[in-house]
Formats: C-alpha cells, sequence, structure tokens
C-alpha cells in the first residue's frame, strides 16, 4: 500500500509544472529591481517562473505567504564556522552553519577568514561537505589559519604564493583572502594579503587588528587596500569615524568613492551605535551587512542575521536597502552573482520574512540599546528548493487531515515532497 501510495504520489507531481509555489507575497529582490506582489514558483531546486499571478493548480505545493516578505536567501559573508575542535576560530570559537543560518533565513555564509591553506582541506571535508547550507570561505593569510594570538601573528606563516595557489586550486568555496588582528605596527599582513589576492584575483577583507599611530587606519582604506577590497567592522569604535563635530571624516567617502567595500562585520566587539547611528544619518551606511557569528557574539548584542538588519531597519534604513544589503551586494562583493537574487534559472534559494510591529529592544557590543518597533524573523528559509526552516509550519498540513500517518517517514513524506526532493528513503 505504501509503495502504491508513493507512485500515486509521484504521478501528481508529474502532472504539476512546479514543486513548490510561494503565493501571496510582497517580493524583493534588489538586482531584478522588484519590491511588489509576485508569485514565485521552484522546479528541481531552481526559480522557475517569477509572475504577478500563478495558479496554484499548477504547483504540487502552494504556500499562502500573504501579507510576508520573500526575498533572496540571505548571504552573510563574515561567519565563523569552523567548528568541531582545534583552538579558537579553528575549533572552540567557531558554530555550525546549520545550527544557526537556517533559522535566520541566511542559505549561504562565508566563513571569514578562520581556514588557511595548511587546513582548507580539513575545512572542506569536516564543513561545506556536512553542511545543507552553502559554505564558501576567505582564506586567512596565515597558513594555519585564526588558531589563536600567536600564530596569528608569525608572519613567517603568512605566504601569498601558497595562500594564492591554494585559493585557486579550491575556487568552488574560496572567495578571498583574509587578514585578521595583526598587532604589529608594520602592513606585513595586509600587504602579503593584497599580495595573495592580486596573484589569485581574489578580494581581500581586512579586520584590522590593533589601532596605532605607526599604521594609520586612513593609509589602510586609502593607499593599501584596492578597489573591491572589503573592510569589515566598519562600525567598530576604535575606527577614526567622527571628527569633533561629529561628521563622517571626508577620507572615509574617498576611500568608497575609490571602491573599497565597507561592510558591518558586527561581531562580538566590533558595533557601537554611537558610530552608526550619526554616520548612518550622514549616509555613511554599510555596502554589506553581516553577523560575524561566533560562540560569543550569538549570545550577546549581535544575536543572528535578523537581528543585525533589524537594527539597520530601526536606524532609518528602508527594508529594500536593507534586503540589498543581506542579498545581491554581498554575493557580488564575492563574485558569485549567481546568487542574491530570485531570477529564474537561479538558485532556489529563498528567505519568507514576517516584519514584526512592536516595542522591540537592540543592543550594541558596549551594552548600549537602541529602542526599535520592527523587527525581522525567518518563517520560512529555502535552500537549492528544500524547506530547511518553517517557523510556524506554513509548508505542512494541519493533523487532522492527513488521515493515519504511523512513522516519521511518514511525516517527513510531506515536507520533503512539499520541497521537490523526493521520498524518504
Amino acid at each position: 500500500m505504501k509503495f502504491a501510495a508513493t507512485l500515486l504520489a509521484f504521478s501528481a507531481l508529474a502532472q504539476t509544472d512546479y514543486d513548490l509555489l510561494l503565493k501571496g507575497g510582497h517580493l524583493i529582490d534588489p538586482k531584478n529591481r522588484v519590491s511588489a506582489r509576485r508569485d514565485v514558483a521552484i522546479k528541481d531546486g531552481k526559480i522557475a517562473a517569477v509572475e504577478a499571478s500563478i495558479p496554484a493548480a499548477k504547483a504540487h505545493k502552494t504556500v499562502d505567504v500573504t501579507g510576508l516578505y520573500v526575498t533572496p536567501g540571505l548571504v552573510d559573508m563574515h561567519v565563523h564556522v569552523f567548528s568541531g575542535w582545534g583552538a579558537a576560530y579553528t575549533g572552540e570559537s567557531s558554530v555550525s552553519p546549520d545550527d544557526h543560518a537556517p533559522r535566520a533565513g541566511v542559505t549561504t555564509v562565508v566563513d571569514a577568514g578562520s581556514p588557511g591553506w595548511r587546513n582548507l582541506d580539513d575545512f572542506r571535508r569536516n564543513i561545506v561537505r556536512k553542511s545543507k547550507t552553502r559554505v564558501l570561505a576567505f582564506l586567512n593569510i596565515v597558513g594555519q589559519g585564526m588558531c589563536g594570538e600567536k600564530p596569528e601573528q608569525d608572519t613567517a606563516d603568512m605566504e601569498s604564493k601558497p595562500t594564492a595557489e591554494c585559493a585557486l586550486r579550491n575556487k568552488d568555496i574560496v572567495i578571498g583572502i583574509k587578514t585578521a588582528h595583526y598587532r604589529a605596527p608594520d602592513w606585513i599582513a595586509v600587504d602579503r594579503a593584497v599580495e595573495a589576492g592580486t596573484l589569485a584575483n581574489l578580494p581581500v577583507m581586512v579586520d584590522f587588528g590593533a589601532f596605532q599611530a605607526a599604521r594609520p587606519f586612513e593609509d589602510l582604506v586609502t593607499k593599501h587596500l584596492r578597489p573591491g577590497d572589503i573592510y569589515t567592522h566598519m562600525y567598530l569604535a576604535a575606527v577614526p569615524m567622527l571628527d569633533d563635530r561629529k561628521q563622517v571624516r571626508s577620507y572615509l567617502l574617498e576611500a568608497r568613492k575609490r571602491g573599497v567595500i565597507f561592510d558591518v562585520g558586527h561581531g562580538g566587539g566590533s558595533f557601537v551605535f554611537r558610530q552608526a547611528v550619526p554616520a548612518m544619518k550622514q549616509g555613511f551606511i554599510p555596502d554589506s551587512i553581516s553577523t560575524d557569528l561566533h560562540i560569543s557574539s550569538m549570545n550577546a548584542g549581535m544575536k543572528d542575521m535578523l537581528n543585525v538588519m533589524s537594527k539597520f531597519l530601526n536606524m532609518g534604513m528602508t527594508i529594500e536597502d536593507v534586503i540589498l544589503r543581506s542579498t545581491w551586494n554581498p554575493a557580488r562583493q564575492i563574485k558569485r552573482e549567481e546568487l542574491g537574487h530570485l531570477s529564474v534559472g537561479a538558485p532556489a534559494d529563498v528567505s519568507v520574512l514576517r516584519l514584526e510591529q512592536g516595542n522591540f529592544g537592540f543592543v550594541d557590543v558596549y551594552g548600549a540599546r537602541l529602542k526599535g518597533t520592527r523587527k525581522l524573523a525567518a518563517e520560512l528559509t529555502i535552500r537549492d528548493g528544500r524547506i530547511v526552516w518553517d517557523l510556524n509550519g506554513l509548508t505542512r498540513q494541519d493533523w487532522d487531515k492527513l488521515g493515519n500517518y504511523t512513522s516519521q517517514a511518514d511525516r517527513r513524506w510531506d515536507g520533503t515532497l512539499a520541497a521537490g526532493t523526493g521520498p524518504p528513503r
């Protein structure tokens, strides 16, 4: 009987045009300049149609998302997910991507330099291959990666050529080069990272480490970084951002004009409202929104991607601009332009978000609070057409309409088929 039911289900699926239809939502797709009501249909893990109205009869499973925002899957381009063993961000300080990304609407994460060329194979084997979330990486200029304070200061392990060669061998996951936490008063870490980025034709992301007069931050963004390179932690308290009159300093505008990218990288110590609020009011807004997700930041003021995005909503950014800086902008910055949009034929990475209204509080890394009235929550997260997060069971049937179900496989069947992934094995 079960086999016959499975055949019947597949027969019904074969007669429909689409596996899954999201109907009635407000689509925000910045690449395609859409912010309007649209239906989105998925087939075989790809976006199959985006139209003003698609008949429900054309889809095996239709989900009513009226009143919700439908967006490309969020791209968080600064996380630490080299979890499971080792020291610092090559182990104990990192988190598992699948434990955190789907519930925050994130379908792609970029590890910001946890692995180096010496341990990227371990990262691929133990993290990338085992994760439902798409995992990419900035490769650390330090060969051992972020395995502790002392190794990160070892200039002998900052080798541009092996780093570039490793990046080129692993183009499927390596999207850039990273330098972080370097404290000496010289430019060795930055310049060798830029050299590796030049050899591999990849962008460089910089976490500047110690700020000191012998190595001015202004020189980093106006002289050492190339167009397309990224400074993360843009609202860090140590950044010389505001002058005595609380005006954004002109060199930051010059750096942006020459093509340097400014990323949020909130983290556990790198975002303060006293920088962000006046800078936002003056138009110095982020090019990309990211979390710097790790063990400490997720349990402090950062929390998750949607919480960081909500901070920017409550500082005056439109929801369209927030989505742009969390999808299409980071996808372009890491040169993965197949991501971050819902064009027909694109991977079916989709976030369905609810914009809640109420009284909320948002905290920076020093514990200062911003009161707000809007907060984003993830209702559904879809990765390559598979439903990986369903907060309120929008894709499921009510229990009293299912008939007899007696096993986990029966319960799983409804969800997996709804996402077009076939029967349970």
